[in-house]
C-alpha cells in the first residue's frame, strides 16, 4: 500500500468552456496525469487530491470528472480547494457519490482517513498571498476545521501528515495563525497546492520549524502523483 499526493488537476470535462491545455504547461495535462496515475497507483493505494478538483459549479456539473477519476485506480481522499465551486455539505456529497456509484472518492472535512499508522488530514487553509484579500472569520474556522482533523487522527493514535490547498508560506507572506497549529502538533510532514506557473519561484519547499513543507501542484510536479508514504 502505497499514499500519494497531488493538487490541482482543474479537470473541466462537464465544463469544456474552461480549458486549462490552452496555458503553457498544461498541455496534454489529462492524458499526462492518466499515463502516470495508471503507472504508479495501485488499486490498494490511496491518493490525497489537494483541492482545485474540478471546475464543476455545482455537483452535476462535475460528474463527469469524479467520473474520470473513478475509472483511476486507488482510494481517492477529496478536500477543497478555492475553485471547488461544487463542494457541498458533506452529507450532500456523500448521498452524490453514492447515488452515482463513486465508491473510490472521499470527503475530507473535519475528520481523518486512516493510513497504517498515519492520519490524513486537512482543510482548504486560506490566503498568506500578498493581493489578495484575507478574512479573518474565514481563516479561524480553517484554522479549527485543521486542528479538529488532527485531534480526529490523534485520538486514534495515528501520526498526522497533514494537506493543505492554500500554501502557508508564499514568498515572504506567512500564515502564521495555521503554521502555529502545524507547530502546536508537532506535524513533520505538510503539503499544499493552489500555486501555478511563474508563482511557483514563491513557494516555499523545506523546513520550517519542524515541519517539512512540499508543494504539490498538478502543473509543477508535471502532472506525476507524489509519493507520500
Amino acid at each position: 500500500m502505497q499514499l500519494y499526493g497531488i493538487g490541482d488537476l482543474h479537470l473541466s470535462l462537464g465544463v469544456p468552456e474552461k480549458p486549462m491545455d490552452i496555458f503553457h504547461g498544461w498541455e496534454n495535462y489529462m492524458q499526462l496525469l492518466e499515463q502516470h496515475w495508471r503507472a504508479m497507483v495501485q488499486p490498494e493505494d490511496t491518493v490525497v487530491l489537494a483541492g482545485d478538483l474540478s471546475w464543476g459549479m455545482t455537483l452535476p456539473q462535475a460528474k463527469a470528472d469524479f467520473a474520470f477519476l473513478e475509472t483511476l485506480p486507488g482510494q481517492k481522499i477529496i478536500l477543497k480547494g478555492n475553485h471547488d465551486y461544487w463542494w457541498n455539505s458533506m452529507k450532500k456529497m456523500q448521498q452524490f457519490f453514492a447515488d452515482n456509484g463513486f465508491e473510490s472518492l472521499h470527503i475530507l472535512h473535519n475528520n481523518h482517513y486512516a493510513f497504517q499508522q498515519y492520519g490524513i488530514c486537512g482543510t482548504r487553509g486560506w490566503v498568506s498571498i500578498n493581493g489578495e484579500t484575507a478574512d479573518a472569520k474565514v481563516l479561524a474556522r480553517e484554522v479549527q476545521r485543521l486542528e479538529v482533523s488532527i485531534q480526529s487522527a490523534l485520538k486514534e493514535q495515528l501520526t498526522p501528515i497533514v494537506f493543505l490547498h492554500y500554501p502557508p508560506i508564499y514568498g515572504n507572506s506567512y500564515n502564521y495563525e495555521i503554521l502555529e497549529v502545524l507547530h502546536r502538533y508537532a506535524i513533520t510532514e505538510c503539503y499544499y497546492g493552489h500555486i501555478h506557473g511563474k508563482a511557483h519561484q514563491y513557494a516555499f519547499e523545506g523546513m520550517y520549524e519542524e515541519t517539512k513543507m512540499h508543494l504539490i501542484s498538478g502543473d509543477y510536479i508535471q502532472f506525476k502523483p507524489v509519493k507520500i508514504v
